[in-house]
């Protein structure tokens, strides 16, 4: 494994860590850096890498969400030993899951082959950051309808997947964008919907990580393994502070930052692969 490799390897972990999280699209962000600077992998670990290099990032949000998200009370001997708001969280955060899980692992292979380019996640960049500053500007003033994780109803939750589908669909559209878009429009606070979208990632990369290690195999090479190791380890470090910055983020401000950071990269890559 050369040092080139490497640093690769570091700058990909990285991207993962910081668009994972922002509503920008942490797959859109891999599949371009990889036609600028590409790794020298097989297609079959390119495949796994761009999905497995998210359990990095899903383990800062366990951590840095532990309290919020574990159902089981042990430290307070007083208190229930189940936390059943807690469960009850997990059940809507499986509700919003479904969609996405059933078109999964339906048609994986088939999305990955016909809509993983780049002037698909480029459109995608474009629509969605539109839909940003129209929906933020649209709700500029009004007071949400939901302010706590524990007001989101089942109905919310299953819409929220159903948001979440269109990401599972067209790569560049941002997992965390179509959901936090979802909740915008429905009426979720823009902190408890960031939280929510947090939550929701857990059980659907895991998923993801599984489903696509159970189609490719585990009989990877020693450099690979590091190469899987390095980016994972990366993308939790820079997952740990992207997950602060949001939260501070929303908590004064609306997204439109983010749909103009789109609309502008959306272009930028629209041209570059015009003339390249």
């Amino acid at each position: 494994m050369t040092l080139l490799e490497i640093i690769k390897a570091i700058i990909y972990g990285t991207v993962e860590g910081i668009t994972e999280w922002l509503p920008v699209s942490s797959t859109g962000h891999l599949l371009l850096l990889n036609d600028i600077m590409p790794m020298k992998v097989s297609p079959e670990f390119w495949s796994v890498f761009l999905v497995v290099i998210q359990l990095g990032a899903i383990i800062a949000v366990v951590i840095h969400f532990w309290y919020k998200i574990w159902p089981f009370n042990t430290k307070v001997k007083s208190k229930p030993f189940i936390r059943y708001d807690v469960m009850n969280l997990w059940i809507k955060i499986l509700v919003a899951c479904i969609p996405a899980a059933i078109v999964g692992i339906l048609f994986d292979d088939w999305l990955e082959e016909h809509l993983y380019n780049s002037t698909v996640v480029a459109t995608a960049l474009i629509v969605v950051g539109i839909a940003f500053i129209i929906i933020e500007t649209k709700n500029k003033g009004a007071e949400p309808r939901v302010k706590s994780l524990r007001e989101i109803t089942y109905k919310d939750a299953l819409i929220i997947g159903l948001f979440q589908l269109i990401a599972a669909i067209f790569p560049g559209t941002s997992r965390s964008g179509a959901t936090i878009i979802g909740g915008l429009i429905i009426g979720i606070e823009r902190v408890v919907i960031a939280e929510f979208t947090f939550f929701l990632a857990i059980p659907v990369m895991f998923g993801a990580s599984l489903l696509k290690l159970l189609k490719i195999g585990f009989a990877f090479s020693g450099v690979e393994l590091i190469t899987l190791l390095i980016g994972s380890v990366v993308a939790f470090g820079v997952s740990m502070a992207a997950i602060r910055f949001l939260m501070n983020y929303v908590k004064k401000h609306d997204f439109k930052v983010f749909g103009y950071y789109r609309i502008v990269l959306g272009i930028v890559v629209l041209i570059f692969f015009l003339i390249k």
